[in-house]
């Protein structure tokens, strides 16, 4: 397939539906084409509308789309069993539910019952954890909190990627008495600009648990899955936590899925009661098929090295399309699939997103600001589209050089 440069939209956000454009493109309604370099923000890990993944909800929803929350579903035990074969070690128990922020809650709520007496949870400034009351508490974004009053407490935040200000705060609680129950970080911060830390952060920080007693929570909702180039991100700093969170991906880009892994430890608080923590649709059958197809497809397709490969491939092309606009760019980051670009500021970062979209490239700021702009496609992304892009993205700053106050 040859990509040439899409004309211009006149400034106006083009309109994209799912046309048959392949696993990696939308078409708008006229006929356009452009790449997905957003990925619904991290879902499409293995590309649109998968059809190993499309197949298996299919032939599920003939036989039992949802289930009785009063009967075993076995394809909920597969789909357990498959999580702890592929999570890091000592992770044996999964709760399954519908989305990241879901998640999130079930580990907050297992972290608090695992022990009372630590209630303290310690999460990153610039993180994002969701927009449910616990998960919003626990994220550090003022214009999402502010509305709706005090959030829950006992949640303390610390900089992202600073060990000594974790160690103080996790030593000054339990000075007073109010000792850390755990810690919740994302391995790599994805709405607060592809925030990469350190080869000792991780590692660090699950000694620092280790010595004050605190359960590490990881929050893998979009670095999970094959996203930087392992299954979980945790991998490359060779850490595992006692809590994992999964969403996004997980359903393959098909259905809304979502995860808590943990220790048995842990999960055991539930045992006597179950219904403590409950969820009416969370592991659906419908669920539980796509996130298995997912699995497989990940597997067999070898997607998470893909995204190790090919995230070399863009990183280097987009650092060269960079390169000459430090005037434009402050910083090109990324790991695997998750890529940034940093500006000067958020005028800056919509006018090349704007200037990307006219040449068919779907890409997106976060959710705190436009100032860094991500590049997250599809892991199945082939090599001319990644080249284009790259292409486009010098084209696109090349433009902007010198007229972005001209509006030019």
């Amino acid at each position: 397939m040859e990509y040439r440069k899409a004309t211009s939209v006149d400034g106006a956000e083009a309109v994209v539906e799912w046309a048959d454009a392949g696993p990696n493109s939308y078409r708008d309604v006229t006929g356009r084409e452009y790449i997905d370099c957003l990925g619904g923000f991290g879902i499409f890990n293995v590309g649109h509308r998968h059809p190993k993944v499309v197949k298996a909800v299919m032939n599920q929803l003939r036989r039992q789309p949802l289930h009785s929350q009063d009967l075993l579903d076995p394809l909920r035990a597969m789909l357990a069993k498959a999580l702890t074969m592929l999570t890091p070690s000592g992770l044996d128990y999964a709760f399954f539910c519908n989305s990241g922020t879901e998640a999130v809650e079930g580990a907050l709520k297992l972290a608090r019952a695992y022990d009372g007496s630590k209630q303290t949870i310690v999460a990153a400034t610039k993180g994002f954890h969701g927009k449910s009351y616990g998960s919003l508490s626990a994220s550090a974004k003022a214009e999402f909190r502010r509305p709706f009053g005090p959030m829950l407490p006992n949640i303390e935040h610390v900089p992202f990627n600073d060990l000594p200000a974790l160690a103080d705060m996790m030593t000054s609680c339990k000075a007073v008495g109010e000792d850390v129950g755990a810690v919740l970080l994302e391995p790599i911060q994805g709405e607060g600009g592809v925030n990469i830390p350190s080869d000792a952060y991780l590692p660090g920080v699950r000694r620092l648990c280790d010595e004050f007693g605190s359960l590490l929570i990881l929050d893998e909702v979009q670095t999970g899955m094959g996203r930087t180039g392992k299954m979980f991100c945790c991998e490359h700093y060779d850490v595992a936590p006692d809590l994992m969170c999964l969403a996004k991906a997980f359903g393959g880009g098909v259905m809304p899925a979502g995860a808590v892994v943990g220790r048995r430890d842990i999960f055991a608080r539930l045992f006597d009661n179950p219904f403590l923590h409950t969820s009416t649709f969370g592991g659906n059958p419908l669920a539980c098929a796509a996130a298995l197809a997912t699995i497989n497809v990940l597997i067999e397709e070898r997607l998470p090295e893909r995204a190790a490969k090919m995230g070399e491939r863009m990183l280097a092309g987009i650092r060269r399309g960079a390169a000459g606009h430090r005037d434009l760019v402050v910083d090109v980051r990324g790991k695997g699939l998750l890529i940034a670009l940093e500006f000067c500021d958020n005028t800056t970062g919509f006018e090349f997103g704007k200037r990307m979209l006219d040449r068919g490239v779907l890409v997106s700021g976060t959710l705190v600001n436009a100032r860094t702009i991500r590049v997250e496609p599809p892991l199945t992304i082939e090599e001319g589209q990644a080249d284009y892009v790259c292409q486009a993205l010098a084209e696109s700053l090349n433009s902007m050089s010198g007229r972005i106050t001209t509006g030019v």
